[in-house]
């Protein structure tokens, strides 16, 4: 599912606009980015929890030149999904 038909699912569910889901949808997201930016976590209960793992350095190797380097450590956004969610998906 696309974004566009994200946004045409939301306003028939909702029976608003389509530019009123997309305000909507576009708030969501915003929200969730800033809130992982600032270091907390999203958790939406039976749907699942946004996060930030520190991800730790590691050895890689450069596949144009087959050189071996260190990647450095870094953040990463992760979901983890809830109860919920993984009854509705495994039913």
């Amino acid at each position: 599912m696309t974004k566009t038909e994200l946004i045409n699912a939301i306003a028939d569910k909702t029976g608003s606009s389509k530019k009123d889901a997309a305000t909507a949808l576009d708030a969501v997201i915003s929200t969730i980015t800033e809130t992982l930016e600032s270091g907390d976590k999203v958790a939406l209960t039976g749907f699942g929890t946004f996060e930030v793992r520190e991800r730790g350095e590691k050895t890689c190797i450069n596949p144009k030149t087959k050189e071996k380097m260190v990647c450095p450590p870094c953040k990463a956004p992760a979901f983890k999904a809830g109860r919920a969610l993984k009854e509705a998906v495994n039913k």
